[in-house]
């Protein structure tokens, strides 16, 4: 027997395939909560209005680990696909998107594992954690705006890069990343530093040695 309407599995579609025009409104946290509460019934309007919200932000987020275009929008698919399959499986310890990337970063290791079965996917970590000024993450944050900072990001780790991409873009809290990352909060604090590091001093490359200690650029 065919299964009914409210139980068939919604079309995925790549974010690729939306036109600026149809970009969905920014959708906070307590929507998604509620959303996710109707996908648990196999209401598949709230799916598709979770997907319309989620799926370009997973997709940047992909994006930082896998560096290919097909494998992110591969693991938008999966990613949300699993939300689909298994809604209950989130148990509100952490906001809906945390879960929702923790699931796409596993999904994007995945893809990488088997693609590069011979290269190690995480950083050695650095038992001495520095100082992380909050004033240096601002800079850092403002400048990735910039074409420079853009390739240096390029040049980080593919845990630095998602660490980065989840505090500056996503907004996260460094317990929700370590969530996502499944890892302690000063393992975060670590990455997020050495990134940072490893950032300004591409930048210092790129600019001739014109940033102060801050990590601002002169000039």
């Amino acid at each position: 027997m065919a299964p009914s309407a409210s139980s068939r599995t919604p079309t995925l579609k790549s974010p690729a395939s939306e036109t600026a025009f149809e970009l969905p409104e920014p959708v906070d946290d307590a929507e998604l909560a509620r959303l996710l509460s109707l996908v648990v019934g196999r209401s598949q309007s709230a799916f598709n209005q979770l997907h319309r919200a989620m799926a370009r932000r997973v997709y940047a987020f992909a994006m930082r680990i896998v560096r290919d275009a097909h494998h992110a929008e591969d693991v938008v698919v999966d990613t949300l696909y699993e939300v689909w399959e298994q809604p209950d499986a989130f148990r509100g310890g952490s906001r809906v998107s945390t879960w929702i990337f923790g699931i796409a970063r596993f999904k994007a290791l995945t893809l990488l594992r088997k693609l590069r079965p011979t290269e190690s996917l995480e950083e050695v970590e650095i038992d001495s954690l520095g100082a992380v000024e909050s004033t240096g993450f601002d800079s850092v944050a403002a400048l990735e705006q910039e074409s420079g900072v853009r390739n240096c990001m390029c040049l980080l780790s593919a845990v630095h890069r998602e660490c980065m991409h989840l505090v500056f873009f996503e907004g996260c809290s460094l317990s929700d990343v370590a969530r996502v990352q499944d890892c302690p909060e000063n393992t975060v604090k670590t990455r997020l530093f050495h990134a940072r590091k490893k950032i300004e001093h591409c930048l210092r490359r790129l600019l001739g040695g014109t940033l102060d200690r801050a990590g601002n650029a002169f000039g």
